[in-house]
């Protein structure tokens, strides 16, 4: 295994070498809390079905800052296509490649390395330091971080600061925060029509056909302008699949899509325009609703301005406030009433064959969540 002279690369190096699939932890939250023990954090292990969960808290008043990230990443795909085998990390050219090295094993390496600094320079810190990792991110995400946020909301365990360790930098660590993200809502629709031969139509109703003209009044809708937080919602054709045989007219067409929106729409607003166009078309149709999330927002505040100062007393350079992406586990704490804001490495290469990560920028990312630290809680 390489080892270097930074603590966080060399952490970032052994969590990498656990093959964390979704939902298998790999032993990554047990070695997270080796680490932690010895600075005074109590661990308490959350078992949700197959998924395993970290809930470690150092200091029992508030505020609590609470770290928040995943052990769990997504497969590698075709390792042969990869320079180096994805759980067997290496650093090249300053780059540390691995599967989870960006997305997000690096951050994690980050969250420890900042807590064992700040503690060693302020063991009687006010408030409280946590941790909220699990192994179900990148997978259903029904028995992570949603599971753990429940069982904290049910004894009053409140967080006050959430930093998640999200990929949010764009071209240098830090140069974007995410400080929201939009809602996810996805439609499931099947169309009936009449299974017939290709030859005799008139004895048929192609439901390719018939849905065709509603998709396209979808793909046209104008959903809103967006808002000075949010970029405009988003309409998206996932699947289409249809179909028996070359010589037959199908009876079904099966249209999955999916919704991006900000908050000036809601979940329920948009299902009722959806089945508004889809009855203006005649279809006879089957739907269901799958909501991922809905939008959140965390307005300028403690946490937000601890950040931008950190970054930019570590790096320099000012930070923009962006809500763009995908879905994160903030959704699940950001309804609890806790601030949320998403800062990590640079997410070029997420989920990519030959994910990396430049390798200082860990150091850097450790050194800025050591200075969030000390903004809220020194």
């Amino acid at each position: 295994m390489p080892t270097t002279d930074s603590p966080t690369q060399n952490l970032a190096i052994d969590l990498i070498r656990r093959r964390s699939v979704t939902p298998d932890d790999a032993g990554c939250q047990e070695l997270m809390m080796s680490r932690l023990a010895p600075l005074g954090f109590q661990g308490e292990n959350l078992r949700f079905g197959d998924t395993d969960n970290l809930w470690a808290r150092r200091g029992k008043d508030g505020p609590v800052l609470a770290f928040a990230g995943h052990t769990d990443v997504v497969p590698t795909g075709p390792e042969k296509n990869w320079a180096h085998p994805p759980f067997d990390p290496v650093i090249r050219d300053g780059y540390l490649y691995g599967r989870g090295a960006a997305d997000m094993k690096g951050s994690l390496a980050a969250f420890i390395t900042a807590c064992e600094r700040f503690v060693a320079a302020y063991p009687d810190h006010r408030g409280s330091i946590a941790l909220l990792i699990t192994s179900d991110e990148e997978g259903p995400a029904q028995d992570g971080t949603v599971r753990v946020v429940e069982t904290l909301e049910a004894r009053n365990e409140k967080i006050d600061w959430c930093l998640i360790g999200e990929p949010s930098s764009t071209d240098e660590v830090g140069d974007v925060i995410k400080n929201g993200r939009r809602g996810s809502l996805h439609g499931y629709l099947t169309v009936h029509g009449i299974q017939g031969h290709v030859a005799y139509p008139h004895l048929a109703e192609n439901p390719v056909h018939a849905v065709a003209p509603a998709l396209d009044a979808l793909a046209r809708e104008f959903w809103d302008n967006g808002n000075d937080f949010f970029p405009p919602t988003t309409f998206q054709v996932t699947r289409i699949e249809s179909g028996t045989g070359s010589n037959v007219i199908p009876g079904e067409c099966l249209v999955h899509f999916n919704f991006r929106y900000c908050t000036e729409n809601t979940a329920e607003s948009l299902e009722e325009r959806v089945v508004a166009i889809l009855d203006r078309h005649n279809l006879r149709y089957d739907l269901q609703w799958h909501l991922s999330g809905r939008p959140f927002l965390t307005d300028k505040g403690a946490l937000v301005s601890a950040s931008q100062a950190a970054i930019r007393d570590i790096t320099g350079r000012e930070t923009e406030l962006s809500t763009s992406g995908g879905t994160s586990d903030g959704r699940f704490i950001a309804p609890t009433g806790a601030q949320v804001v998403e800062l990590g490495p640079i997410n070029a290469t997420i989920h990519k064959i030959d994910e990396c990560v430049k390798a200082e920028d860990l150091d850097i990312l450790s050194r800025i969540y050591e200075r969030i630290l000390i903004e809220l809680l020194a």
